[in-house]
């Protein structure tokens, strides 16, 4: 193996990782794998590009620090005599000031620290990983990504909340997330359809977490999530799009506090809230229970009426892409979609869908529709790579 660059994407319970070998100019896949269960029993599990399994192991009553260092020491251990030049970070939020890659630093840290308040369920776990790097090895070079920056093109009437100006200035926008994936389908776009590249795309990132991205000429200038991760479509255990008086009801009413208002938005709501069963899409495509058909039915029907919200955005529509884990695997999510988006020409392959094909629309089809399998973890490699060089 070739020197590497190690990726991280660290959740509240998990931490997904790949190493990368360096390639000439770009990056190649050698290792992935996950670090689960960090509230419990450490669980680490580990394949290589075949996906043929290099690790399983438990790590019982490992520290979070503890789990970090046993991932240096495997990977390094892996490389042999390779060296690790550098670890990439996903990080969730950039808020107003960062709208590219950059190497961390003292002060980085610093402005990471006082971005917390913006999406305080998810940057501290981005940001822990990379102090305990610091500590665990020093000389370590890390970079850190920004889910946001893809969206810094975005107009400023895009970004704009209509509430009182004075909290503008103080970064209470539309930011927009899934960035890196949308990075990620924008270039392989250029590659498989370049035509559409060029022209007027919507790209679907479809997962427990969900959002749409309009893409003009390759840019991002519209995205269905705004100041934070809860806006926009139905999700998981997310609601999405929510009239503000809803909460203003329950505060009321209930008495209910932030905390628990925070609760009921990210871990209750979503298609887990509405079915009563599950956030996980394939539980509720093999339930005949009739709230889990309305939980389905609501996500397809809200995600065909913010497609239509991003077409306005870009004056007309040419081509689709569903991207993550439900729009690469879901066939019948995204026939119910193809079904609802008719009106715009769009006109679904059954037999290409059904093997999850790359274009899933007939030849006589108005509008495009493919399937792109997404890639964020080499997104933050090309980066990070992009940062050291």
């Amino acid at each position: 193996m070739s020197d590497a660059i190690l990726t991280l994407n660290a959740g509240s319970s998990s931490l997904k990782f790949a190493l990368f070998q360096i390639a000439g100019s770009g990056v190649r896949l050698a290792v992935k794998g996950e670090a689960e269960k960090l509230d419990a029993t450490p669980h680490f599990i580990a394949e290589d590009a075949d996906g043929e399994s290099v690790a399983d192991e438990s790590w019982p009553g490992a520290s979070f620090d503890m789990v970090i260092g046993k991932i240096l020491d495997w990977a390094t251990s892996h490389l042999g005599r390779d060296q690790l030049l550098a670890v990439g970070h996903r990080m969730v939020h950039g808020g107003p000031d960062h709208a590219a890659p950059e190497r961390v630093t003292p002060g980085l840290l610093k402005a990471l620290d006082a971005m917390v308040p913006l999406a305080p369920l998810h940057l501290p776990h981005n940001i822990a990983p990379i102090r305990a790097i610091a500590a665990l090895r020093p000389n370590l070079t890390q970079v850190v990504t920004f889910d946001t920056a893809f969206h810094r093109t975005m107009p400023d009437v895009a970004t704009r909340i209509a509430i009182p100006r004075r909290y503008e200035a103080e970064g209470v926008l539309r930011y927009g997330f899934h960035g890196l994936s949308y990075e990620y389908i924008a270039g392989r776009l250029a590659q498989v359809a370049p035509a559409l590249a060029k022209g007027r795309a919507i790209v679907a990132h479809l997962g427990n977490g969900a959002s749409l991205c309009a893409l003009l000429n390759g840019k991002s200038v519209d995205t269905t999530m705004g100041f934070s991760a809860l806006d926009g479509l139905v999700m998981g255990t997310r609601p999405g799009d929510i009239d503000p008086g809803v909460l203003l009801y329950l505060q009321e009413r209930d008495g209910m506090t932030v905390q628990a208002l925070e609760h009921m938005l990210y871990n209750e709501s979503g298609l887990k809230g509405v079915s009563g069963l599950s956030g996980d899409m394939r539980t509720l495509l093999a339930s005949s229970d009739p709230n889990a058909e309305d939980a389905l039915a609501l996500f397809v029907f809200r995600l065909a009426r913010e497609i239509g919200a991003l077409t306005a955005s870009l004056g007309g529509l040419d081509g689709l892409v569903f991207t993550a884990g439900i729009g690469e695997h879901a066939p019948q999510i995204r026939a119910m979609a193809a079904e609802k988006l008719s009106w715009l020409g769009a006109k679904l392959d059954a037999e290409a869908n059904a093997r999850n094909a790359e274009i899933i629309s007939t030849g006589d089809s108005k509008l495009a529709m493919l399937v792109i399998p997404t890639n964020e973890e080499e997104m933050i490699a090309r980066h990070t790579l992009g940062c050291i060089a």
